[in-house]
C-alpha cells in the first residue's frame, strides 16, 4: 500500500484492509452520514458553503484556492443545467496521492461531489481520471454502481427529492488535461487545450453551463467537513491552512508513499515519516509541490512547516503536495534537464511562447548538461523564462520556467562548473551511488 502513515487522519482512517475501497466499508466508517445529515435535516445550499468556507479547505490540487469561496461563485439561482467536476487527471511529475484516494477511498469522492451538487444546485458530475491508471477507473465505475444500487446517486437520492448522479471520464493521457479548462474540452469530445479565461467556468464551464472544479483530494474531504463542523476541521490544521493534506514523498528517502499530516507539520517530521534520507546522507534541495514548483535548498526546506504559507515564505509552492527529496549525490543540472524535458514534451503548443520556450529552455540545460555550455547560457536561460510567463493562456509555460529560475537561482555554481569544466560538478560514481531519482547513466 501506498499510504504508508498518518498524523491525525481523516482520509486515510481504516483503510488498512482489503476491502476498504467497497460501499460495506466505508458505511461502516460513517460513510454518507454526511450526505444523509444534509438530506434529512433540512439544511439549506448555503449552509453547506458556510461550513466549507469556515473550514477554511483549499483546493489540494496545486493552486490552493479556497473552496468554499468558489463554490460560491456558481449562480445559485441559474435555471438550466450546472455540472461539478473531479479533477482526477493526475500527471504532475511526483504526485500520486490521488490515485491513492480513488484507489483506497472512492466513496469519500462520491459523497463530496454529491454534498457540492447539492450545495451548488448541480444534478449531474464528471470525474475525469487520468489516462495511465485504467485500473483505478475500473474500480472507481465499480463504486459509482454501488452508490447507484444503494440510492446515494440518481434520482429522489433518499427520499429527499434531491437528484444527482455522477459519472466517471476517462483521459488520454496527456498533462495539459490536467489544466481546468482543457481538462472541460476533453470531455467534451474536443482536444485538450486552455481556454482563454475569462469567462471563468463558474459561468461558463462544461457545455457552456456553469461548473466547479475541484481536485480528487478536495472533494473527500468535504463529508469529514460536515461531520466534524469547520471549525474543528480548520483547528485539524493551522490557521488560513485546514485540515489534514495528503503529502507524496518520493526520491531520496527510505520510504517513499502518501502520508497524511496536519497542514502546519514540520518538514522534518514528514521527512521522518518516510525513514530519513537514504544512506544517511545530506539533504540538498527538496521541491514541496510537484515538479512545477520552484526547488528549495536543503538548510532552507529542513526550518520549513507543510503548509501553503510557510512554502510560500521559502520561495516555493505547497503545490499538489509532491515532495520530492534530492540528496548530495543529485546533479542538479541533470535533474533539471530531466524536468525541462517533461515540459518540452508536454507543451500543448497553442501559445507560441510556450511552445518555442520550452523548446529553448530544454535544448539549452541539455547543452549544458552534455558538456557543450556556452558563457552566456544562464543569462539566456534567464531571458527566455522571462519572456515565456505571464504570457501563455494557461500556467504550462510559469511551471516549466519556475524550475529553471530556482535552480539557477541556488545552485548556480553548479550551472557554471558545468560550463566551465565541461562536466558535472557532482561526479558521476557519487551520482551511481544515490541510485534515486536522476542519478547518472552515462
Amino acid at each position: 500500500m501506498a499510504i504508508l502513515g498518518a498524523i491525525n487522519p481523516m482520509l486515510t482512517v481504516g483503510l488498512d484492509g482489503d476491502n476498504a475501497w467497497r460501499l460495506a466499508d466505508y458505511v461502516k466508517r460513517d460513510g454518507y452520514s454526511a450526505l444523509r445529515r444534509i438530506l434529512e435535516s433540512g439544511i439549506g445550499q448555503g449552509d453547506v458553503i458556510n461550513e466549507v468556507k469556515k473550514s477554511v479547505l483549499r483546493g489540494r490540487g496545486g493552486a490552493g484556492f479556497p473552496t468554499g469561496l468558489k463554490w460560491s461563485f456558481m449562480p445559485r439561482a441559474f435555471p438550466g443545467d450546472k455540472y461539478v467536476v473531479c479533477n482526477s487527471d493526475e500527471g504532475e511529475p511526483g504526485t500520486f496521492k490521488d490515485r491513492d484516494i480513488l484507489r483506497y477511498n472512492p466513496h469519500a469522492v462520491i459523497e463530496g461531489m454529491a454534498i457540492a451538487g447539492f450545495a451548488m444546485g448541480a444534478a449531474r458530475g464528471y470525474n475525469y481520471i487520468h489516462g495511465e491508471i485504467w485500473e483505478i477507473y475500473e474500480r472507481f465505475e465499480e463504486a459509482l454502481e454501488e452508490a447507484r444500487a444503494a440510492g446515494f446517486l440518481g434520482r429522489n437520492i433518499l427520499g429527499s427529492g434531491f437528484d444527482f448522479d455522477l459519472f466517471a471520464h476517462h483521459g488520454y493521457g496527456a498533462y495539459i488535461c490536467g489544466e481546468e479548462t482543457a481538462l472541460l474540452e476533453s470531455i467534451e469530445g474536443k482536444k485538450g487545450q486552455p481556454r482563454f479565461k475569462p469567462p471563468f467556468p463558474a459561468s461558463f464551464g462544461l457545455y457552456g453551463k456553469p461548473t466547479t472544479i475541484n481536485n480528487t483530494e478536495t472533494f473527500a474531504s468535504v463529508p469529514y467537513i460536515i461531520n466534524m463542523g469547520g471549525d474543528q476541521y480548520l483547528e485539524a490544521g493551522k490557521p488560513n491552512n485546514g485540515g489534514t493534506k495528503l503529502f507524496s514523498v518520493s526520491g531520496h528517502v527510505n520510504r517513499p508513499g502518501n502520508y497524511e499530516v496536519p497542514l502546519g507539520t514540520p518538514f522534518a517530521k514528514l521527512l521522518e515519516m518516510a525513514g530519513g534520507m537514504r544512506g544517511g546522507r545530506r539533504l540538498k534541495g527538496c521541491i514541496p509541490g510537484g515538479s512545477s514548483a520552484p526547488v528549495v535548498p536543503g538548510p532552507t526546506m529542513m526550518d520549513c512547516t507543510m503548509d501553503y504559507d510557510s512554502i510560500s515564505k521559502a520561495g516555493s509552492m505547497l503545490g499538489s503536495g509532491a515532495v520530492i527529496v534530492m540528496d548530495e549525490t543529485t546533479c542538479m543540472v541533470k535533474a533539471l534537464e530531466r524536468l525541462s524535458y517533461f515540459y518540452y514534451e508536454e507543451s500543448c503548443g497553442q501559445c507560441t511562447p510556450c511552445r518555442e520556450g520550452t523548446s529553448w529552455l530544454y535544448k539549452v540545460v541539455h547543452r549544458i548538461e552534455h558538456g557543450k555550455g556556452r558563457a552566456d547560457d544562464l543569462d539566456l536561460l534567464a531571458s527566455v523564462t522571462t519572456n515565456i510567463m505571464g504570457r501563455t493562456i494557461c500556467a504550462l509555460g510559469d511551471a516549466a520556467s519556475m524550475p529553471v529560475q530556482s535552480f539557477i537561482k541556488h545552485f548556480r555554481d553548479e550551472f557554471a562548473y558545468h560550463i566551465e569544466n565541461r562536466k558535472c560538478l557532482v561526479p558521476v560514481d557519487v551520482q551511481r551511488a544515490g541510485s534515486g531519482f536522476f542519478t547518472a547513466t552515462a
